[in-house]
């Protein structure tokens, strides 16, 4: 077990429900039972806020976990770039994240491609919440 990982699972300042969320979502990883509930508060095209609740493993947690802290006060396209990085990642070898979103470069590895699914959970959680 990678100890950043664990670091990076440990932050859980967003683990809550937003009350006055405008978006919501609940995702299933069909293979291992990973559950992901996200509520995110929307305006004027922004990411306001960002809860967050799982019952998942450690690699999922800190996904989620750096999701929800990159995410607030970004827009809503650059969600969808970050989240479509994340969803081809393993496949297009040429992938990085960019910028201030590098941080995910630590969880989204070739030496973590068996969890690739408990990774990419909480980004198709937010893509869900956003339609």
């Amino acid at each position: 077990m990678d100890l950043e990982i664990l670091k990076i699972a440990s932050n859980t300042e967003n683990n809550k429900i937003i009350k006055n969320c405008t978006h919501s979502s609940k995702h299933k990883n069909p293979l291992c039972g990973d559950e992901m509930q996200i509520s995110i508060k929307i305006e004027k095209d922004k990411i306001l806020d960002f809860g967050y609740q799982c019952k998942s493993c450690i690699y999922c947690q800190a996904a989620v976990s750096l999701l929800s802290r990159k995410s607030i006060n970004k827009s809503i396209n650059n969600i969808k770039k970050i989240t479509n990085i994340a969803d081809n990642f393993f496949e297009d070898k040429t992938l990085k994240f960019p910028g201030e979103w590098s941080t995910f470069n630590r969880l989204f590895s070739e030496k973590n491609i068996s969890r690739k699914e408990c990774l990419k959970l909480p980004f198709k959680a937010l893509i869900k919440a956003l339609r």
